[in-house]
């Protein structure tokens, strides 16, 4: 090869390329000043920023004679996912409200009013009235990814449509909620949350929300974690129509044990942990059955118990009200007990 065929390419370059647009001073477009990265996160925060919402909370703060007084209990954030108003968010930052206000976009205030919650699951449904609502579009968390591309917008500290972006760091992840109930499938991401972003969406480059921001891990960093767009979905579906999610409840409060060797090969248990027996509530149905402190839950209903998790997961609706078997460990000796759950007083109405 002659030095000849050596060509030198300039680093500035026209919106083609052209050098000579370049050396003009020809500015590039909007979107040729971006790189594919940007581009990917511009956009998708162009088509979700219009449903994302700042909800300030108000608790009661006791009562006088010019009516209920009320106190500033924080904020989060939330996104429209219906067009006649209705916005998901999460629990934690609506439960309890006396009042609430939500703030557009586009600067307009308005009440919001709350559909149901569910404090197990951290999600919660609240309803505007207002007109030019723009609602976001649900993706699928079940089709992501490890490693795919996400953007979180919110009002961390009040200050509102703040985006972050990164990426989804793991999926499948465990989080215990604020009422010690284990929350499943969540997906992790280092796409940096602050509070305020709770309740704010985690879109893909589409702009489809994929998850509900929910909770940070301090004092690391890029430990950040959103309940996923599925699960979301069908507790909204609920909530809509009852106002509420149903559980089971036995009245019971359990730590997780090791069990014995000896114990397990003598049972022909399949686990080596189970759920110990704290507390057993006056006239709830463990008291009812006959449950007693320091009882060892082995099995429920046919399904081995390796530890409380399990047992809220077979906790559902549909056992309210319908005898199961209880196999437990009693100082030593395997018993087995029936119960019939009851519907738990954090979801039964008034």
């Amino acid at each position: 090869m002659t030095n000849d065929s050596v060509r030198f390419v300039p680093l500035a370059s026209g919106p083609n390329g052209d050098p000579e647009q370049a050396a003009a001073g020809i500015p590039p477009t909007d979107d040729e000043a971006l790189d594919a990265y940007s581009l990917a996160v511009t956009e998708a925060v162009e088509r979700i920023v219009h449903s994302v919402v700042h909800i300030s909370v108000r608790h009661a703060a006791g009562r006088s004679p010019e009516g209920l007084r009320e106190r500033e209990a924080g904020a989060g954030s939330g996104f429209l996912f219906t067009p006649d108003g209705l916005i998901l968010t999460n629990s934690h930052v609506v439960h309890g409200a006396s009042s609430l206000e939500v703030t557009l976009q586009d600067g307009r205030t308005l009440p919001g009013s709350l559909v149901g919650d569910d404090p197990d699951t951290d999600l919660a449904v609240l309803r505007v009235s207002g007109e030019d609502l723009v609602p976001a579009t649900l993706g699928r968390s079940a089709t992501l990814r490890p490693g795919q591309l996400v953007v979180a917008v919110g009002s961390p500290l009040g200050f509102q449509a703040t985006v972050t972006a990164g990426v989804v760091s793991a999926l499948g992840r465990s989080l215990r909620s604020q009422t010690g109930h284990l929350l499943d499938d969540i997906v992790q991401t280092d796409a940096a949350l602050n509070p305020g972003n709770s309740g704010g969406p985690l879109v893909d480059t589409r702009g489809r929300v994929v998850g509900v921001n929910t909770a940070m891990i301090l004092p690391a960093q890029g430990l950040c974690f959103a309940i996923p767009v599925d699960t979301a979905r069908w507790v909204a579906g609920l909530l809509i129509r009852e106002g509420r999610i149903r559980r089971g409840w036995l009245g019971i409060g359990c730590q997780n044990v090791r069990l014995q060797r000896r114990r397990v090969r003598e049972f022909g248990l399949t686990t080596g942990a189970a759920p110990l027996v704290l507390h057993v509530e006056k006239g709830s149905p463990a008291e009812d059955a006959g449950l007693q402190e320091g009882d060892i839950l082995v099995a429920f209903d046919g399904q081995p118990l390796r530890g409380v998790d399990d047992l809220h997961r077979l906790l559902t609706e549909g056992r309210i009200g319908k005898p199961a078997l209880i196999v437990l460990l009693r100082r030593g000796v395997r018993q087995e007990v029936t119960i019939v759950p009851s519907e738990s007083p954090q979801t039964a109405r008034p």
